[in-house]
């Protein structure tokens, strides 16, 4: 995703935060974490409608397209709340609804085939009051604290495995924030399976690595060093109280430097490489700015990486955001998405593909990111 200072690029990542922070705390608390600033802060200006969310996607290629919907209030104390949830699959052309609440009252559908069949408007699901009995195969829901998605709850029970899959989809999410200051920390021991939003448990991902995969793991870490310029070997040492720190071994030097030692951008793309090593990689990941502290011919290394990461079974959908011509260089116009904000002050999306002019000139060899620093992919 690109675009100019300002439109919203960091905004959109912060969306998919603020739903996975929804199902973990809550929605009034949501709206106040990673320096939002409450629910005013977060509704566009000037409008005074809920805030409404809407995510499709697909289980896998060839899945039916399941959609969630989501609507945030406020009630007269000023404190936000879910309005409404919606959780359904389109399949043939029809909605089959497995979660419908509105002030947290509705029926949620048991097991994960059929739903219930839906022939009203999907936006205008909310208004619709359901008539007459319960769906056959459904169960009566009536939540007693509608500050919390009903996914959040009803996604830990056996007899809803639909809304669990989506809950887990959700919890999976990453939004990387990898500051080298904080690679550099000394944590306490422990290992952890997955490298957290700013990287200050590298360490600790380290250890579990070489626990619970120790075979592969030195592998792992070889073919990470023949892509870092200079690195020859890195290895993973116990101290004396159990610790595991990482040894970087640099070429014409025979002694090893250590994380706290190493530069910013080799201690970035050691993060990113070994993130893409996760034996669970998240189902969808969003990195702020990769290039930043990396040297520029890195960058194409950087975002191979990242398309054959996303491509494999089991890989992860990656967003991000760039600055960097280099960049996008090494990407094609249907991976690029330009965000712009329009003179109303709202944002849209499109993807470079979608100009043919940009299409036929990458089709001829003219690298993307200099088409971008041209002002092709910018606003006409």
């Amino acid at each position: 995703v690109i675009g100019k200072n300002g439109v919203g690029k960091s905004t959109l990542f912060d969306a998919f935060g603020f739903l996975a922070d929804c199902l973990k705390v809550g929605v009034e608390e949501a709206c106040d974490l990673r320096n939002r600033g409450g629910f005013e802060r977060i509704r566009s200006q000037g409008q005074e409608e809920p805030i409404w969310f809407g995510i499709n996607y697909r289980e896998h290629d060839g899945a039916p397209l399941i959609v969630y919907m989501l609507a945030i209030d406020v009630d007269d104390a000023g404190r936000p709340f879910v309005l409404g949830e919606l959780l359904a699959q389109f399949r043939g052309g029809q909605l089959f609804i497995f979660l419908d609440l509105r002030y947290g009252k509705g029926f949620a559908w048991q097991g994960d085939q059929d739903g219930y069949p839906f022939a009203g408007a999907l936006d205008e699901w909310y208004l619709a009051a359901q008539q007459g009995a319960l769906p056959e195969g459904a169960s009566s829901v009536d939540l007693e604290d509608t500050r919390k998605p009903g996914i959040a709850t009803l996604g830990a029970m056996k007899q809803h495995p639909r809304i669990a899959a989506f809950r887990g989809f959700i919890e999976g999410w990453y939004l990387s924030y990898f500051t080298p200051a904080a690679a550099r920390g000394l944590p306490l021991a422990g290992p952890q399976q997955h490298i957290n939003t700013h990287g200050d448990n590298l360490a600790n991902v380290v250890q579990f690595m070489a626990r619970e995969h120790g075979q592969a793991f030195q592998s792992i870490l070889d073919r990470i060093a023949a892509k870092i310029p200079g690195i020859n070997r890195i290895s993973a040492e116990k101290t004396i109280d159990n610790r595991l720190v990482l040894q970087f071994n640099d070429r014409g030097f025979h002694d090893p430097f250590y994380a706290q030692q190493m530069s910013d951008g080799t201690l970035k793309m050691f993060t990113y490489l070994l993130l893409m090593e996760d034996p669970t990689p998240p189902p969808f990941l969003c990195i702020e700015e990769p290039e930043n502290g990396l040297y520029h011919k890195l960058l194409e290394a950087l975002a191979t990486e990242f398309r054959e990461h996303s491509n494999r079974k089991g890989g992860s959908q990656i967003f991000m955001t760039t600055h960097q011509p280099y960049l996008v260089d090494a990407l094609s116009p249907e991976e690029v998405w330009i965000l712009e904000k329009g003179e109303d002050g709202f944002a849209t999306i499109r993807r470079a593909s979608d100009d043919t002019t940009v299409k036929n000139m990458a089709a001829e060899g003219l690298p993307l990111g200099g088409l971008w620093f041209s002002d092709y992919l910018d606003p006409r």
